[in-house]
């Protein structure tokens, strides 16, 4: 199950020889991820909140994806963005993240996303666009009803979303250096401050915590072992958008076929490294202990 309580619409436009050309997708982390973890043959439930003309678009775009939705119809209104890519860099043209959720929209979307996370074996928990949009305590509620319940809870978040987990208990938090540094959570981002940035959040409620690092080897620190540098293979990437979301994906994929952690990092790693060869590019990851010796090749 994957919670994405507030999904945008994204307009993109493309240049394609002498002509452009306009697309229109649902977007927002969690369709991202449950995109890649149907792409994995897991089957995925997402859990959404829609509202207004964007809304009903958005809803329309979702039933031509190859999951199961779950919608709960908000009060206010759908957010949206709208990007230009014809010269080949993203540039942003307008966006709105959506009006904030009331409590009545909240708690019926906290019953639906409940009820669907007690029958997936893992529940993966994304954040909105913007943090005014959705009220973290409902982050904290089904962290800990979930993981009250037997249930396998990965969380990739920041801000108050995270801080709203960690206060929950979380399987498996996926965070990126960035987010840890905005957030004061590590003084710099050397491998050091980051390891100990994860050991708090572990002694706050997370079990294991995997810290992704841009194109640096992403940190995990397991629940029980030495903390490792996860090397994906090395690859020249167009963009790095989405390539946490798609680690977390991977990673939430492999735990609900129960796989372990070791199986799961290198799914996640290739998932993030390039969404079109994950199988393939799994077996080249490398998993090595931060303080050295031999890797697992």
């Amino acid at each position: 199950m994957v919670f994405a309580p507030a999904p945008l619409l994204t307009v993109t436009i493309e240049q394609q020889g002498d002509a452009p050309e306009l697309h229109l997708h649902p977007g927002g982390q969690g369709v991202w991820q449950t995109r890649m973890i149907a792409a994995l043959g897991v089957p995925v439930t997402m859990c959404v909140g829609l509202g207004g003309e964007v809304g009903d678009a958005v809803r329309k775009l979702l039933e031509d994806e190859d999951v199961t939705v779950r919608v709960v119809r908000r009060e206010s209104g759908t957010g949206w963005y709208v990007h230009d890519r014809r010269d080949g860099e993203r540039t942003e043209i307008a966006e709105h993240p959506g009006a904030p959720m009331v409590r009545h929209d909240i708690d019926e979307l906290y019953t639906v996303t409940l009820t669907e996370g007690l029958r997936a074996p893992v529940s993966v928990l994304s954040g909105p666009a913007d943090p005014q949009v959705v009220d973290p305590d409902i982050y904290r509620r089904l962290a800990a009803d979930l993981s009250a319940n037997g249930g396998t809870v990965v969380a990739d978040l920041s801000g108050p979303y995270l801080e709203a987990v960690l206060d929950g208990g979380v399987t498996v938090l996926k965070v990126s250096h960035e987010e840890l540094l905005d957030d004061g959570l590590a003084k710099d981002d050397s491998v050091d401050a980051l390891r100990d940035a994860g050991r708090r959040c572990q002694e706050r409620g997370a079990r294991t915590v995997l810290i992704s690092r841009a194109g640096e080897p992403a940190l995990a620190l397991p629940e029980d072992g030495e903390p490792l540098l996860v090397h994906a293979p090395p690859l020249e990437l167009a963009d790095h958008r989405g390539a946490g979301d798609s680690m977390t994906a991977g990673v939430a994929a492999v735990l609900a076929r129960g796989g372990d952690l070791r199986e799961a990092l290198h799914v996640g790693a290739a998932a993030g490294a390039l969404n079109e060869a994950v199988r393939e590019l799994a077996g080249r990851v490398r998993l090595t202990p931060l303080d050295g010796g031999d890797d697992d090749g």
